[in-house]
This record gives C-alpha cells, structure tokens and sequence, in this order.
C-alpha cells in the first residue's frame, strides 16, 4: 500500500479500553461476579496459547484489553515466546515487576506456563481489590512483599526452593499464609470478599512450587465457574461509546440511569450491548 506501494500495513480491531484503564476509573473493584466472568475469558486465552506452546511472559492489566461488550483480549506479544520439552534456559528478566513468579525473582533460568499462572493469579486479585497485591519498586522489595503475604516458602512445600540463586539471600521469615486476610469471606471493614471456591483458585493460582501451581486448562473447571451466581459483566464498566457521550454533555445520575436501561441483556456473563 502507500503512494509507492512498498509499505505494508495491519488493520486490527479496535478495543475501547485497557483493563488497568477500567480498573483506575471504576468508583469500586469488580464485585466476584464480574471478576469470574473477566478471569474465564482470560483462562481461556491462556489455554490455547499454552496448548500451542507459547509462554506470554508479560501479562498484566495494561496487556488486557476490554471493549464495550465486556470481551476480553490479550494483548503485547513482544516478550511472547515458543518453549518446547525438555525446557530451555531463558532469561528470568521477563514480566513486569508486579506481576513477576518468585521463581523468577529468585533467578530460575528454566520455567514454563507456570510464569503466567502467576501473573493471572495477581491479575485475579487487583480485580477484585481495585490495586495490585504486590507493589514492590524493586526485586527484593517484591519478593519481601510477596513472602509477608503468603509466608516465606521451605524446601517441603517446594522443591528446589533452597537451589535458586536468590534464595540465599531471604531476609523475610514469616511462616503464615496471610492471603485470606487480605480475602475474607465476609468483611465489615471494606476488604474485597472472595468464596470459599474463589480463593482456593486464587490460592492455587499464587503457589509458590510451578510444578504444582495450576494451569490454565485446569483452572477452567475450577469449581468456581459453576458456583451459583453466574458470570456477569456490568453495563457500568464499559459503556457504548454513544451512552458516553450522552452522559458526558448530561451527567445527571437518573440520565446514566436510563441510558444502561436501554441495554440489551445477552444472558451469558451478563453482558449488555
């Protein structure tokens, strides 16, 4: 294409919004419906890019993109890379810091899938808390911040913990698990609440060994897809671009009001268009 015909250009859908973008202007986190309904569109990306032995190694909510109908894409391949059996050394300078495995903040240089299983997990829960569950600003910071939640790992609970190079070096010893508090079933103090099923995916999930960490395929039947309360996606988060401009030039809640009434109900995960 082009005047001269010797450029080559990529026309590529367009998607309204990032997920970081929703999740920094929503007023609330996404309630455990919502967030169940963003997680399996996510599992199901994850599992057929793995079953196609791709390791995305960079997702987070910016890498997340979510449109008007509330579906969910996965997007910036630029760390994306095939892996094969037996595993290869890779760099362990990969993922965003907030989103990173410990394996990889203790310098494993062999990993798989498991690197994204972690990263979703995080994913998981700034969903439903409304910031990041850890927010280090550097690598020991990170890794301090993830051993004070979720207890500083032994040999028993993973193997091969005690051989990483960065393990010799653990200044936090701290023996619980303290991600339920963060979690609760039930919360009078304005702490996100998460089901029974809910947090042990999440559990699952931001396990410390990759061998026994879950996957994506395995995450997908997780009870927690099955759970009474169906997947929902509010009409709220992610509006028509014509209701946005509607509210915009009349931002009368009772206005707001209306315009998602018009909406049409999908019935799977709730959706409205």
């Amino acid at each position: 294409m082009g005047s001269t015909m010797d450029s080559i250009f990529m026309v590529m859908e367009f998607i309204d919004n990032d997920l970081k973008r929703v999740i920094d202007t929503k007023q609330r986190p996404y309630c455990e419906s919502e967030t169940r309904c963003l997680m399996f569109q996510l599992l199901q990306g994850m599992t057929y890019m793995h079953s196609n032995w791709v390791i995305h190694r960079d997702l987070k909510t910016s890498n997340l993109l979510v449109n008007n109908k509330g579906e969910l894409k996965i997007c910036d391949f630029g760390l994306a890379r095939q892996f094969g059996s037996p595993l290869k050394p890779y760099t362990p300078l990969v993922v965003t810091l907030w989103y990173r495995a410990p394996e990889l903040l203790l310098g494993a240089k062999e990993y798989s899938t498991a690197v994204d299983m972690w990263s979703v997990g995080c994913i998981m829960a700034e969903l439903l808390a409304k910031e990041p569950l850890f927010n280090g600003q550097t690598e020991r910071e990170q890794i301090d911040k993830i051993f004070t939640t979720l207890g500083t790992p032994e040999e028993k609970i993973w193997p091969g913990y005690c051989n990483l190079p960065g393990a010799k070096v653990v200044c936090i010893q701290q023996p619980y698990n303290k991600l339920r508090e963060r979690f609760p079933v039930i919360s009078f103090s304005g702490r996100p609440t998460l089901s029974e099923a809910g947090f042990d995916l999440l559990n699952r999930l931001l396990t410390y060994d990759p061998e026994r960490r879950i996957s994506a395929e395995e995450a997908l039947r997780h009870p927690w897809f099955s759970e009474v309360s169906q997947p929902t996606f509010p009409s709220h988060n992610v509006m028509d671009r014509n209701v946005r401009r509607r509210v915009m030039k009349n931002p009368d809640p009772l206005e707001q009001l209306k315009a998602h009434s018009r909406g049409n109900y999908m019935g799977n995960c709730g959706i409205y268009v």
